[in-house]
Formats: structure tokens, sequence, C-alpha cells
């Protein structure tokens, strides 16, 4: 089943209510004071640990399988990784990369973060707070972050990665200098970075596709990458230290100082839209791991062979954004997004060794999942119908990083919603985890609490929105992008006069119903009335794609069909009658244009029943009209539709557009 035609199966359950900027928000985070006392106490506390620890113990990693010992046959002393792992939390990397003791505010962020214990009041006050602050966001001029809480971006270092491991900035220098790259040192970048390591949910919704020509911006990419290295590698530390404080100490695991794992082992899930952006990530998170953590990449064959393609097989990462695309009547930006493997149902596991990266590892031992919604969602429906199935793996994430967001609502966010509506829910089955090693806020149901959220994407929308404000609850906070836009106004062949007509809505229930009587009783006269052909209807949305095929159906109207699930014969056929005039109308949805992309031949009169999400298919669905008799368009538009309208004529237009006592413009 393909994630195009499950979501026409979903749809009626897929749509969420838009969500307005200031909503309610479930967040709290601790005062300042108390996590200045924590910060001194865990300074003071690692002052007086030990600088080393003994050169022989019995190594004892409930983390690891059996089969992490493949690549070392002694279990007696203790090995060169496990000695790296055990001194990394006490000398991240600090300004301008050398570690630095007296940075340890922000370097003792990931235990922070982790060993405070909410209290019920804590919880119960975080309904109710908003974004209160913002600070202009460096390196995009028209941008801004907004954020609850604590403003951590007030006194931000610019010049440091806080917090990261100094093997893997080591690495990652070394990657940059190796490829060429000047922007491993960028502010932007240090920026982003210390956002996710400071463990805000982030919604960055301007990040610069690798699609679109001339935009592509690797950094935010290898930031949550190494985010997510990091992390990983720090939970690692953490648990082979324990380990071996009590094989030296011989003290009971049942000390609350020992609670340092979840039911299960995966930590972070990485969602993607297709197979070719997973080969993207993944062969780079195998770039930026460390030599001595990747001595052997196991199933590397089997990833080339699932994931990539022909000619991505022959390309590294950063020559394929370069690619020139064949000459074609389709966008470039189409060709590069469409031009690799485009499975959309997928699902792989990473996990971490000594000396091993192992790829296609069983989900309740990898470390990192990376998977489609769709694909998960699959599990889910599999486990709820089969007791012998169960995605227990999803227990235990900490970390959720969704990817190329706009993408995803392009397929069906609603598979977004159903995971993440499943995230951090006490296990089916029992844990395989020793439970006194397992944090108390996972025994008390309340790691959703302590899940960061980081999406990605070239633009928000409602749906979007709605699952940030709503299912991401992290304790300590969240940070989102705002940003105005120019508009894209300018790249419509200036000959076509754009009609825009507001139509009144009272709520955000009624806005469908609303839509489609403005549509009946103001637009569709004009259309009956008219002996003209060539009328194009373009709908954002299936459902109401639907709801005016019905309509038409009941007014025995001569229209033809190009939807998301039409046939190759009949869209071929509906296009032949369209242009020859044999089809007065013709219903064109935008899910039907990301997919294909057509060029409609034979447009004389367009009507936007819904504006476009992604604002570049304004422009190219506008000039469809270059060469008609009336080169005339009408563009329905709500006050609730603020998101796409600014996209399409600007930040400061689509404000006094939806305000504006003026209906008609």
């Amino acid at each position: 089943m393909t994630q195009r035609a499950d979501a026409g199966k979903k749809k009626k359950s897929s749509k969420q209510k838009p969500n307005n900027m200031n909503v309610n928000i479930l967040q709290t985070d601790p005062p300042t004071s108390n996590l200045k006392r924590k910060r001194q106490k865990v300074k003071r506390d690692e002052m007086k640990k030990e600088a080393e620890l003994p050169a022989h113990r019995k190594r004892k990693d409930d983390h690891d399988d059996e089969e992490d010992d493949n690549d070392s046959q002694s279990t007696g002393s203790e090995t060169e990784y496990d000695a790296e792992f055990s001194q990394s939390d006490e000398e991240d990397v600090g300004i301008d990369g050398q570690p630095n003791y007296e940075d340890s505010v922000h370097l003792s962020s990931f235990n922070l973060y982790l060993e405070h214990n909410l209290t019920k009041e804590e919880i119960d006050n975080q309904k109710g707070s908003k974004f209160k602050w913002e600070v202009p966001a460096i390196g995009m001029s028209s941008c801004k972050w907004i954020g609850t809480g604590e403003n951590i971006l007030e006194d931000l270092n610019s010049n440091s990665f806080d917090g990261l491991i100094p093997r893997l900035y080591e690495h990652w220098m070394d990657v940059y200098k190796t490829s060429g790259g000047k922007d491993l040192n960028s502010s932007m970048q240090k920026i982003f970075f210390s956002l996710c390591s400071r463990y805000r949910d982030i919604l960055h919704c301007n990040k610069k596709p690798f699609y679109v020509k001339g935009l592509e911006d690797t950094s935010i990419m290898d930031a949550y990458i190494m985010h997510s290295l990091n992390h990983v590698f720090k939970t690692k530390d953490c648990v082979k230290k324990n380990d071996a404080k009590l094989s030296r100490d011989g003290e009971s695991a049942g000390s609350d100082k020992f609670r340092d794992q979840g039911f299960t082992r995966p930590k972070v899930l990485i969602l993607l839209p297709m197979a070719s952006i997973v080969y993207r990530v993944v062969k780079r998170l195998i770039q930026l791991t460390p030599s001595a953590h990747k001595v052997n990449v196991e199933h590397m064959d089997r990833f080339l062979t699932k994931f990539g393609s022909e000619e991505g097989n022959e390309e590294n990462d950063h020559d394929s954004e370069n690619k020139k695309p064949q000459k074609t009547s389709k966008p470039s930006d189409y060709e590069v997004l469409f031009g690799g493997n485009n499975e959309d149902d997928f699902m792989i596991g990473i996990k971490f060794t000594r000396k091993t990266i192992k790829l296609f590892s069983d989900f309740h031992t990898s470390d990192i999942i990376v998977a489609s919604a769709l694909s998960l969602v699959n599990k889910i429906e599999e486990a709820g119908c089969n007791k012998e199935k169960d995605v227990d793996f999803l227990s235990s994430i900490e970390v959720l990083i969704i990817d190329h967001a706009d993408v995803i609502a392009m397929q069906n966010w609603y598979h977004v919603h159903t995971v993440i509506d499943h995230l951090n829910r006490l296990p089916s089955k029992q844990p395989g985890t020793d439970v006194m090693r397992i944090r108390p806020w996972y025994l008390d149901d309340n790691a959703r609490f302590y899940r960061q959220t980081i999406v990605l994407g070239f633009y928000s929308n409602p749906d979007i929105n709605a699952s940030f404000n709503h299912q991401c609850c992290n304790y300590e906070g969240k940070v989102k992008l705002v940003c105005d836009y120019k508009g894209v106004l300018h790249k419509v062949l200036p000959e076509i006069r754009q009609i825009y007509e507001r139509f009144h809505v009272d709520s955000i229930v009624d806005a469908d119903d609303a839509r489609f009587d403005y549509f009946v009783k103001k637009v569709f006269p004009r259309i009956k009335d008219s002996d003209q052909g060539g009328i194009m209807i373009f709908i954002s949305s299936y459902s109401e794609f639907i709801r005016i095929r019905n309509f038409l159906k009941s007014q025995n109207a001569s229209f033809c069909l190009l939807g998301e699930y039409t046939t190759q014969s009949d869209i071929s056929r509906a296009r032949n009658w369209f242009n020859e005039g044999k089809r007065k109308i013709m219903l064109y949805t935008e899910r039907s244009h990301f997919y294909h992309r057509y060029k409609i031949r034979g447009v004389q009169n367009l009507i936007m029943y819904s504006l476009p999400e992604r604002k570049e298919f304004f422009p190219e669905i506008l000039n469809m009209l270059d060469g008609s008799a009336s080169m005339a368009c009408t563009l329905m538009f709500s006050s609730l539709d603020k998101f796409r309208l600014e996209r399409i004529v600007g930040t400061n237009k689509a404000k006094r557009m939806v305000t504006a006592e003026k209906s008609v413009y």
C-alpha cells in the first residue's frame, strides 16, 4: 500500500483544525534559580569524580546485545572504546571548539534535562504557557525566533558548539576540511546546534530544501545529525560509566543515581518522506560518525540497493544536490526531488557498537530508527491486530526529528499525528531492561514530557502547527521560527488579472462549509450562466475535491477530473477532452500537481477554490492562462488562510487583506 493510496482512506480523519500562533501550548520551565542551583550541584559533583576508571574491569553493558562483542573476544578488560566513552561527558566542547570545564552550565544540559524529576504541580502548570519572547534570527533577515519559558537565545554564545563530545566535533571539523567546506563555524549553524543541545522543541519551517536550485542548506541537516549522534553516544557513556561503578564498587543498582535507561534502546526517531532522502541522511550520518566507531558498516550493499538508485549510488551526498537534471518539461525542483527512489513505505534501524555501525538492526535494539510515517502507522496497525507484535521500540524515544515536513504534509500529515500519539507509551510487553535502571519518569508514564521534537520544513501549515502546539509537550519549552514573506506575485505573468474574494468564516469548524457555500452561491452561478469553456477549478485538499465533484454531478455539469487517484489513462483522456473543449470544467488538485506537475493546455479561466500550500505552485498554475482570451483568475480565501496567503502575496499585504473591511481585491 502506498502512502498516496492510503491517504485517501484516511482523509476524513486526517483533517486537523488550524491553529493561530498564540494558541495555548503545553509547556513548563523550571524556575531559573532552581536550574542554576542544579547546575552548580552537578558541577561540584563532577569535580569530585576521578579522572579515570580502573584499567581492568569486567565489561557489563546492558545497553548492548551479546552480538556487540563480535569484533572483540576479550570481555575481561576495558577496551579503548569503553575508555573513550567513559571520559567524554566531562570534557564537552566549549568556546571555539576547545574543551572548557567552566562552560559546564551548558555542557551538562544532557544530564540536567534527563535527571530533572517533574512534579505533578509542574505538569499541571504546563497548560497555558505562551510564546513570550523573540530574538532576530542570525543569517535570516526577515525571520525571528520566538519561544516559551526562559529566553535561551538572549545570551547564547555563537562561537561555541555547546555540549558536543570532543571526538564528534574533531571528526566534524576533519570532514569539512577534507570536503573543502567553509560553513562549519557559521553562526547560523552553531546557533541551531545550540538550540538542539538545549533540548527545546523546535519548529524551523524556513529550511532551504536540497531540491530547489541555489537554496540548499546542509548545515541544518548536519546539525541535527550531530545532535542525534551526540545524544546516542552520551546515553551510552552514561550507561557504561554506571556499569563500571556497579562492577567496581559493588553498589546496589537500586540507587536512583544508576537510573539511566528507558524501557527499550531506541532513543532517536527520524521521520522522512522518501527513500531517496533517507539515502542522503543516512550516508551523511555515517560520514559524520568518527572513524573509530565505523571500522565496519554492516549491510551497506543492502542499504544502497534498497534506498539508492543507479545514479545516486555513484554520487556522494553533496554531489547529488548539484546533479544537473535531464532535459524535460518538468521544473528542475521536481526532477531533483522525484529523480531518485520515491518509495514512501520504509523503515531502517541503526545500531552503534564499539567499532561497527549496523544497518537494518532489529528495531528494539537499535539506537536510531529512520522511517516514514506510513511505515510506522502500518506497524502500529499490525500490533493492534496481532498480539504477538508490538511497537514498544517507540516507548523510549527521547529525540524525534521530522525533516521535510512540508513534503510529508503533501503525502498525509495524519500519519505523523498518529505516530506522535503512539510515542512514549508504556510498553505492551515486559521490557528486557533491568527495571532498577529505568528512569523514574518512564515508570511514571511521563516520558512524553522529556521528548524533544524537532520539526523542519520549507514552510509550515495549520496541521504542522497543530501537532507542534498540542502534541509536543517538552517540559523545557518551545522555540519557533517566524518569517515574513515577500510573496511570489512577481513570477506571475503581468497580463493575468487576479481577483481575490474573501468569504466570511465564523469559526474553524465552519470553515469548509463557508467556503463551499460561497462557491455555490457566488462563484458557480457565473460558471453555469457562461458559455465559455476551459474553466479550471484548482482545489488544495482531497476532501474539497470530492465535495465539488459531487456537487457538479448534481448540477449535471460538463466536467472532467484530474486528481491524485485518477488513473493514467483517465488523465490522458481528461486532458484531451478539456483541451478540445469537450468538457467545460476541469477539477485539478494540488497533490496531483505535486506528484506530476502537469502543464494543462486549454485553460481560459481559472478559479482557485483554495489556495495552494506550496507557494511555487501559484505562478505555475496561474501561468497556464498564458495565451487565453480572458486571462482571468478568481481566488477564494478567508481569514484562516493567512499562512498560505502571505507566502503568495507577501506578509504585509496578507495582513491587510484578511482584516480590512474590503472583501474583494
